[in-house]
């Protein structure tokens, strides 16, 4: 049991600075003229428009997505903030994770949206940018829902807490 736990404390640490040091390393790469001369066909041109849509509408969705969560977590707030409540941080705590679920699933909207639009024809600079920001999120993503285990994993001790302090 010790033995896991101390693996996965390595694997909490080896991940993140892995994925950072790829991002720092695909940020270097400086690719010039990856794509010059090269000659597109008219299907190309149409699938790029049509994959442009494609991925503009996949933005509006991570928008919408991520907008109607906060607005939603403002409402949830701000009817706990008037409310004569005793449960405040318990049920901040479950705003904010509902909150995290959603702007996990908003990150999953915008990398879909990203290799969308390095789909049709990239160059070896648009697969080094896609690589970048994909590595960028998915970071953004790991620490995000490890904060949303955590929280979760205290939410459902703290009622085991309260039963046997009774």
């Amino acid at each position: 049991m010790r033995r896991e736990a101390s693996r996965d404390s390595l694997i909490n640490l080896i991940l993140p600075l892995a994925l950072i040091l790829g991002l720092v390393l695909l940020l270097s790469l400086n690719v010039e003229g990856g794509g010059e001369g090269r000659e597109t066909t008219p299907l190309e041109i149409w699938l790029k428009v049509i994959v442009g849509y494609l991925a503009a509408g996949t933005e509006i969705a991570a928008a919408i997505v991520i907008g109607g969560a906060v607005i939603r977590g403002i409402a949830a707030y701000l009817r706990l903030l008037f409310s004569r409540s005793k449960q405040h941080f318990d049920a901040t705590e479950g705003i904010r994770l509902q909150l995290g679920r959603v702007l996990a699933l908003g990150l999953e909207f915008t990398v879909a949206s990203d290799i969308l639009r390095t789909a049709v024809a990239p160059t070896r600079q648009d697969i080094l940018n896609l690589g970048a920001i994909v590595l960028l999120r998915t970071l953004l993503n790991y620490f995000l829902e490890r904060e949303i285990q955590q929280g979760e994993q205290r939410r459902s001790s703290e009622p085991e807490l309260d039963r046997s302090m009774r």
